[in-house]
């Protein structure tokens, strides 16, 4: 048997679009002679669709996409996920199904059995688990057909009762597959490799483990779809955060790849995250009918590396740099933020705030009558970008894309309604020690971000003389409790014990609970650690820590 695995960047609810792209690989896949071809967990309608599963016209859509598919499943079969509605009473309205389709039918409907609700996954809200477990028999192989999750169970132990393939095994299967819609992380590729290696040593079975790819908003797909033999050997990886199809021939639970296998040389975790952005950009913008991109640039690290992220996501001629400088922004600043324009090629604007700001000082000086200066008049400059930022978006029809890292967010460092103002944060899951990591990378083949941009203290330019250590601690050490804290979820008393000095955890914590309030009106991060903020950490707005 040939079975080719599809990995293709669907979008989420465009019908016409995903629909030509799976119909143009079944029929691509069998002219080159697969027998069956592989596409990932719910394909059909686009993983996850959230509250769009509660609307009949978005089922509705389902079904008649499946029915356009089906047709084109004649001498070769397809396997792929899509909402299934239950028909059942006193159920939730959907299964998450893999759908068996051949001689232009669906011929089986494999439900998930183990419904993720933790992290960004909330799939207990839309959909009823299986509860019945069948083998699928095609040309004389025996398929173990499993969804994503199904395979954790050895993995997550503690979370779930069932395990699916200790009860498909039963059947004596030949094989198994795999279908997933599993999120990017920058560790998570091995632990994926690791569950699937559990069960076909287990098993001693050889597996497809078939994932989707692209970006919706926060959430980014990496593809890298596996295939193993009954060893355990890693045969072949699918390309990381694009789309491929590639063909295996499987005979007596031996495979032969048809193509030359990918070299399995794993990338280093921060070439991995700028892949990861660039995606994570280059879709939401694709998938929102937006082409353009306007930031402000600072001079800093953090605008810089998003400006040259952007660039290259969208193209130089798509972007526009606005240099907003201050009264108190340096001549180094601005030199700065002009030699990555040079370097990139984006376009730029400079538009001085200083007249601005001093007429919100003058009209509020009555109201402010007998108190000093304070963060109030640096919040100002801060707004007053947000408002010319804001402004030339609607004349030209820009996005802003935010440039606050995941430090600043995590201990509420930015200014609401000001620097925190954007439709997309592209590296508010970045640990501002990783931002300088970017930075260097992104100069691997020359000098984007300047020299002095990674060198010099980072300041947010809105007093003199000003540091961020000034109200921070250093980052190499708020970065460390922060990874603890907030990723690994560990306690205060956890990470005092691991070393840290008690008064700086608890204020690091209680700074990152009296920012709640703040994230919770920030725009959507590209999510590419293990924890986010945003849907995949969810606390109560007013809570005692």
């Amino acid at each position: 048997m040939v079975i080719a695995i599809a990995q293709i960047n669907y979008h989420i609810g465009n019908f016409q679009e995903n629909t030509h792209k799976i119909i143009t690989t079944i029929d691509q896949a069998k002219e080159a002679g697969a027998d069956l071809v592989v596409f990932p967990e719910i394909s059909i309608g686009g993983y996850l669709a959230k509250d769009m599963f509660r609307y009949a016209t978005f089922l509705d859509a389902c079904e008649d996409s499946i029915a356009q598919i089906a047709v084109h499943c004649q001498q070769i079969a397809c396997i792929i996920g899509a909402p299934v509605r239950t028909k059942r009473n006193h159920a939730k309205q959907l299964y998450n199904a893999a759908l068996f389709i051949a001689e232009g039918q669906v011929q089986h409907s494999i439900h998930k059995t183990l419904l993720p609700d933790y992290d960004v996954f909330d799939e207990y809200r839309y959909f009823e688990p299986n509860d019945t477990f069948q083998c699928i028999s095609y040309k004389g192989i025996t398929i173990a057909l499993t969804i994503c999750e199904d395979l954790w169970r050895s993995d997550l132990s503690s979370i779930y009762t069932k395990d699916p393939m200790r009860e498909l095994v039963k059947q004596d299967p030949d094989l198994m597959i795999n279908i997933a819609a599993s999120p990017f992380s920058e560790d998570h590729f091995r632990t994926r490799q690791a569950v699937v290696r559990n069960h076909i040593n287990a098993y001693k079975l050889p597996a497809f483990y078939v994932n989707t790819i692209g970006a919706h908003a926060d959430i980014i797909f990496d593809g890298r779809s596996m295939v193993f033999d009954r060893e355990a050997t890693l045969v072949d990886v699918l390309a990381a955060f694009q789309e491929d199809l590639r063909y295996y021939r499987l005979v007596h639970k031996s495979i032969t790849p048809l193509q030359e296998p990918t070299a399995v040389t794993e990338l280093s975790s921060i070439a991995r995250v700028h892949q990861a952005l660039v995606l994570g950009i280059r879709d939401f913008f694709a998938k929102s009918g937006f082409k353009k991109a306007i930031l402000g640039l600072s001079g800093g690290i953090d605008s810089a590396v998003v400006a040259a992220l952007a660039c290259e996501a969208l193209g130089p001629e798509n972007v526009l740099c606005v240099l907003l400088p201050s009264v108190y922004s340096t001549e180094h600043s601005l030199k700065d933020a002009l030699d990555l324009v040079q370097a990139t090629g984006c376009l730029h604007e400079i538009v001085p705030i200083k007249t601005i700001t001093e007429t919100f000082d003058t009209v509020l000086a009555p109201v402010f009558k007998g108190k000093g200066m304070d963060i109030t008049e640096e919040n100002i400059q801060a707004r007053v970008r947000a408002v010319i930022l804001m402004a030339i978006s609607n004349k030209h029809g820009y996005i802003l894309l935010n440039t606050s890292n995941k430090s600043e967010a995590a201990v509420g460092y930015g200014t609401l309604y000001g620097d925190m103002a954007g439709a997309l944060g592209v590296i508010g899951d970045v640990f501002k020690t990783k931002v300088y990591e970017l930075a260097n990378y992104l100069n691997r083949n020359g000098e984007i971000i300047p020299k002095n941009t990674i060198t010099k203290a980072p300041s947010a330019e809105l007093r003199p003389d000003q540091k961020d250590s000034d109200s921070l601690p250093e980052y190499a050490i708020l970065d460390a409790v922060l990874h603890r804290y907030v990723e690994l979820e560990w306690s205060a008393a956890a990470i005092i014990a691991d070393g840290f000095e008690e008064a700086l955890v608890k204020r690091v914590i209680k700074l990152v609970s009296s920012a709640e309030f703040k994230r919770y009106q920030a725009p959507p991060i590209l999510r590419v650690t293990r924890k986010a903020f945003g849907s995949g950490r969810v606390m109560p707005l007013v809570a005692k820590h």
